[in-house]
């Protein structure tokens, strides 16, 4: 292994293993609910029923910080997002940049807490013993930002996804 330049969450654990480069995107937490019905807040989900990925970042977080929001919890994305449309929850927590897109697809719903708990970031990684190499992946990423190659990258491949509820600035790491 090289490079790895995949949606590659910084986190702990993984420092131990690889020396990660500058991040390149943001992610956090967000909230989708039913159009009509949309949470806006973290209070609003208090005494109703919060769908999650079992232990996901969303299910530590709300078990921990939030014990009286019901959880709702299933193994796959796919089952949560089911019991979303099927009524069972009120909500649904997930990584953002998931959400953003699932919503794009699913006008029927809204992204009303676009962000919360800590913002982790996702960056290219190189194995331990290569500095010279994690050197010039940090160069070329603050070059590409500088350039605008990672905004145009953005407006070509992410913002027909996410469509115009999501600016390049809710997702997009760049360096001036």
């Amino acid at each position: 292994m090289d490079i790895i330049l995949a949606n590659f969450t910084v986190t702990a654990a993984r420092k131990e293993v690889v020396d990660f480069a500058n991040p390149y995107m943001k992610v956090a937490l967000g909230v989708v609910s039913k159009n009509g019905e949309v949470i806006t807040d973290l209070e609003q989900l208090k005494d109703k029923t919060l769908i999650v990925d079992k232990g996901t970042t969303a299910d530590i977080f709300f078990t921990k910080n939030y014990p009286n929001i019901k959880l709702l919890k299933f193994e796959q994305n796919t089952e949560t997002f089911e019991a979303l449309r099927d009524g069972r929850g009120d909500a649904l927590s997930n990584d953002n940049t998931f959400l953003f897109a699932w919503v794009k697809q699913n006008p029927d719903y809204t992204v009303g807490v676009k962000s919360f708990g800590e913002q982790d970031v996702i960056a290219p990684a190189v194995r331990k013993d290569a500095p010279d190499l994690l050197n010039w992946l940090n160069t070329e990423i603050e070059k590409l930002s500088k350039e605008g190659v990672l905004k145009q990258a953005y407006e070509k491949t992410l913002l027909p996804v996410y469509g115009d509820s999501v600016t390049k600035s809710d997702i997009l790491v760049e360096y001036k």
